[in-house]
């Protein structure tokens, strides 16, 4: 159903049983897929590509132009999976010429007031908390949890199944599986509850737990604690990607608690 009072461009292509609610405002080259609700007062610019069954909730912006100098009014989009649920007053911006598109995943729950900049990449079943602020660039991988009033820098990456205090500010990557917390941040253990609710098993967890002891505990610099997890655990899924993450990463890691 669409309200008469919405603004929607004939050009936009709206996909079956979406309900567009009165004042919501949709421009030309958007894409909206089947199922999805658009609440009053909901806006969705050009460039903007929003899959099924997704809510988009009052005061929402999606594909509002970067927030960047070096953008010149390129053609960018903005994509949004199956299923994702976008709160009040959040904010998606459309991507640069550095990727060219912004990407929210499938499954996604992207609390009020938020905001999501250029050019990000956030991946399936993440949830970022209410006002938390993520600059151009970020990518936040699948399960993570970026919790409310977060200030994430720009470039800065977030692994999977990681889970990060409240009102924290994350400048350095967060490696996969950990609780990240206080201030400044600092690797706080495992993220236990998350990995047991995504079906890890005990001996997945004793493992990632004691890679992460040998990383943060025994004293050695990132290159001798590599090269004995290397040496010292048989390959698998867990350990490979806690070492091609670090491996790989260019801003560096967040560091271990002062109390370690």
């Amino acid at each position: 159903m669409h309200s008469p009072l919405a603004v929607i461009h004939p050009d936009a292509k709206i996909g079956n049983n979406v309900t567009i609610d009165p004042f919501a405002v949709i421009e030309k080259n958007v894409v909206i897929g089947d199922n999805c609700r658009i609440y009053s007062h909901a806006t969705i610019l050009d460039g903007a590509r929003i899959g099924s069954d997704c809510n988009v909730f009052p005061g929402a912006v999606i594909a509002g132009i970067p927030q960047d100098l070096k953008f010149v009014g390129e053609d960018s989009i903005v994509e949004i999976g199956d299923r994702t649920t976008i709160r009040e007053c959040v904010t998606i911006n459309r991507g640069t010429a550095s990727k060219e598109k912004t990407i929210v995943g499938s499954d996604c729950l992207i609390m009020a007031y938020a905001h999501i900049a250029h050019d990000c990449f956030i991946k399936d079943n993440v949830i970022i908390g209410n006002a938390s602020q993520l600059a151009g660039e970020v990518v936040v991988d699948n399960f993570a949890i970026v919790s409310g009033g977060s200030l994430v820098h720009q470039f800065t990456r977030i692994s999977k199944h990681v889970m990060i205090q409240g009102g924290s500010r994350v400048g350095k990557d967060i490696p996969p599986y950990t609780l990240i917390g206080r201030d400044p941040i600092a690797y706080c253990g495992i993220n236990i509850v998350g990995l047991h609710r995504r079906g890890f098993t005990n001996e997945q967890v004793f493992l990632i737990q004691d890679i992460y002891r040998t990383l943060y505990t025994r004293g050695l610099n990132n290159t001798e604690a590599l090269n004995a997890i290397e040496t010292e655990y048989e390959p698998s899924i867990e350990r490979d990607l806690i070492l091609d993450f670090i491996k790989t990463s260019k801003r560096g890691i967040v560091r271990g608690s002062i109390d370690d």
